[in-house]
């Protein structure tokens, strides 16, 4: 089997054992009301994957499945870097897979410009922990992207801290992340001189993978919102939606 047709089998499987287990939930199953994001735009799905660690089966597989593409687009790599905090069991079942050292960053409010006080907190002088002096070609690693601001903000970490530590020889061509919610984070990777790579690119594919598994009404609705968000964000729409639900009540 060729990989493309591998990969996507990978992605079609994940995708819907995060449903299956409610990592990624939805206004008509899970929450009539939908969620706000952290950009205020309203959304009637949301992509949850903090909570891998407490399914090891799903996070053996993704192990095996990234490690699988890394081999495949990327392969050069020698070290793997999870971004604080939910790429880093991912980067550590990548590891394991496929023997591939891995490090991880801090979690740094603020960024590179708040260095000092991270110091101060944590004792430590470093925002990366782990070997990085042996590795040549490290991917940054996180559980999905959506603008691409936060892995932009982990690729100035670890840039910075490369300078720190004088390593001249340790390049970051890759960022690779299980979801790509397809919001512009491939074209914004390009505009850094990094290639975004994802298992399951979600408008495009992970979203049709789901059609079987979602009800009708789920399926189109989520569907239209990846096509065009700002028709839902009208609070007739929403409340007409939430009204769809088998259940009007916020528990289920």
């Amino acid at each position: 089997m060729d990989w493309p047709t591998h990969k996507d089998r990978l992605g079609c499987e994940i995708v819907r054992l995060l449903y299956e287990n409610k990592m990624i939930l939805t206004w008509y199953r899970d929450k009539p009301s939908g969620w706000h994001l952290h950009s205020g735009k309203w959304s009637p799905f949301y992509i949850h994957l903090r909570e891998l660690s407490s399914h090891p089966e799903i996070l053996r597989k993704i192990g095996y499945s990234l490690n699988l593409l890394i081999k495949e687009e990327m392969p050069d790599t020698d070290l793997i870097v999870g971004l604080a905090m939910a790429g880093i069991p991912i980067a550590t079942a990548i590891s394991l897979e496929g023997n591939i050292p891995a490090a991880f960053t801090r979690k740094v409010e603020g960024g590179v410009a708040d260095y000092q006080k991270t110091i101060e907190k944590y004792g430590k002088h470093s925002l990366v922990e782990g070997q990085l002096h042996k590795a040549r070609k490290a991917v940054l690693l996180d559980d999905l992207v959506s603008y691409f601001t936060s892995k932009l903000e982990g690729l100035n970490l670890l840039e910075y801290e490369i300078r720190r530590r004088n390593l001249k020889d340790l390049d970051i061509p890759h960022v690779l992340v299980l979801l790509d919610r397809e919001q512009g984070g491939y074209e914004e990777a390009k505009k850094h001189n990094v290639e975004l790579h994802s298992l399951i690119p979600f408008k495009s594919k992970g979203i049709h993978w789901l059609k079987d598994v979602l009800d009708k009404i789920e399926y189109d609705t989520l569907k239209d919102y990846l096509k065009d968000p700002e028709r839902f964000q009208e609070y007739e729409i929403q409340n007409k939606l939430s009204q769809l639900c088998p259940s009007s009540t916020e528990s289920r």
